[in-house]
């Protein structure tokens, strides 16, 4: 058998042994299921909490910013990571207090104890919006999964795809939320990995880094400028961490510590990984350059490939596996937090708490529709995934911004600000929606206004129209 084949099936053999360990206490109930009765501890929040956000993003698109802009990168990194540490430091203390005190499992469960819901229409468009967006992401991911099979085992991009789906499946219906954190520390384990060898071999192989630094300022003179980038690039990149308060993937970490006491030192270790991942992408994206000036010599021409393509070329076959192990890693590690965010928004937050009206329903019982949902949901990404690849990917670009302009404005505002009423939430939700879709649909707005990410002006309108919103409707609920 293949080397490279020998190490990634190591890998696989590693998730799933650890889902079907966790799918025993994952049983007991949808608080086991969704939120491992809020039992993690501070160092499995803190490296899932990370490994989750990046997903294959992480590995494919931002080594390949690093590759085609240069420095210019460090933006964007610079965005997400000072955004994710103050939300360890000062979001996550204040939503884990407050989901514990009123039993929340879910983020509409946290809207809905915060700002009262009688008529369900708070919920209903909470679910709504995770659904979507989450199918979306999950399609894309399985289908990078499928593209991965096939480059770097040249097995069939459909059943690639296959397979993709069904790894995910395995563990994450079998031990829910409890598997996909412990799995989260396996595969970041490979993340890092890949990102601290492959920077290394490249520079070693190449002379150092001094080479390296003169052969890509030869191929292009303002790669090592910050100033490379427009403004409003540069803008965009630093708004990328808008999205990461309104990802529910993120947040459900910070509501499973067990002592929220430990959620400072949760941020330090958490940015700390973020950092030492960051370094090691950009420094991938540099050597990558070097090694290939021109992105034509890279397959396909796409920057996108500078990673795996560098790592085909420099590592031996065993290693190789377990680099492609990384980029499942991070395929893998959205991918499956994703579903599950999804699943608990239908089964807790519609099925039990908008259909079932809170009835009896036993645990067990419901822990089961949720195993059933997650796998319909895979196949509804699935059938995405294989036949509709285009409106997929269409969609994914804008789950991270459609999701903090929805979700991250409104939930800032329901977490710090008393005032925040259900109509202006509500407002602010599809505020953020519309603009998130009119931004990237009508070209007026990118071309006349500094080409700036869709996420900031939609993030900020949302922001704006809750506060109004909820000015003009505080007296109305307050009364009633």
């Amino acid at each position: 058998m293949n080397l490279s084949i020998i190490g990634f099936v190591i890998y696989l053999v590693a998730l799933i042994a650890i889902g079907m360990i966790s799918a025993r206490s994952s049983s007991t109930g949808v608080g086991a299921y969704f939120l491992a009765n809020r039992s993690l501890n501070k160092y499995v929040v803190a490296i899932s909490a990370v490994a989750s956000g990046r997903s294959a993003w992480l590995l494919l698109g931002f080594v390949g910013i690093a590759y085609a802009k240069g420095i210019a990168a460090i933006w964007a990194a610079l965005g997400y990571i000072v955004v994710e540490c103050l939300l360890f430091f000062f979001y996550a203390p204040k939503l884990r207090k407050l989901t514990e005190e009123n039993d929340d499992i879910t983020i509409p469960d946290f809207y809905v104890s915060q700002l009262g819901d009688r008529s369900g229409l708070l919920r209903g468009l909470l679910v709504l919006v995770i659904a979507v967006f989450m199918v979306a992401y999950v399609s894309a991911q399985f289908v990078a999964g499928g593209k991965a099979f096939f480059g770097s085992f040249g097995i069939e991009q459909t059943t690639g795809v296959f397979l993709t789906a069904a790894i995910i499946l395995i563990y994450t219906t079998l031990g829910g939320f409890m598997a996909v954190s412990k799995t989260d520390i396996v595969q970041a384990f490979f993340m890092l990995l890949a990102l601290v060898v492959l920077p290394i071999v490249a520079v070693i192989n190449f002379g150092g880094w001094t080479p390296i630094v003169e052969t890509v300022v030869q191929a292009d003179k303002m790669f090592f400028d910050l100033e490379a980038v427009s403004w409003g690039v540069m803008i965009g990149y630093l708004g990328i961490g808008l999205g990461a308060p309104g990802n529910p993937h993120i947040l459900v970490r910070y509501m499973s510590i067990d002592k929220p006491e430990d959620l400072r030192s949760a941020a330090i270790m958490g940015t700390f990984w973020n950092v030492v991942l960051a370094l090691g992408a950009i420094s991938i994206g540099f050597a990558a350059r070097a090694y290939f000036p021109e992105v034509s010599t890279l397959p396909s021409g796409d920057a996108e490939q500078a990673f795996p393509f560098l790592a085909s070329q420099l590592l031996n076959p065993l290693l190789f596996g377990f680099i492609i192990a990384a980029i499942f890693s991070a395929i893998m590690s959205s991918a499956d937090s994703q579903l599950l965010v999804a699943a608990s928004a239908i089964v807790r937050d519609f099925y039990q708490k908008l259909i079932l009206k809170d009835s009896e329903i036993d645990s067990r019982t419901l822990v089961f529709i949720s195993r059933c949902v997650v796998a319909v949901l895979v196949l509804l990404a699935l059938f995405f995934g294989l036949f509709a690849s285009d409106l997929v990917f269409w969609l994914v670009l804008f789950a991270w911004g459609g999701l903090g302009a929805t979700i991250g404005s409104t939930s800032l505002l329901t977490l710090f600000w008393k005032g925040s009423t259900r109509a202006g939430v509500i407002a602010g939700i599809i505020t953020g929606g519309v603009l998130i879709f009119l931004w990237k649909l009508v070209p007026f707005f990118k071309e006349n206004i500094w080409n700036i990410y869709e996420l900031i002006p939609a993030f900020l309108g949302s922001f704006v129209i809750t506060i109004l919103v909820s000015l003009m409707t505080n007296s109305v609920e307050s009364d009633s």
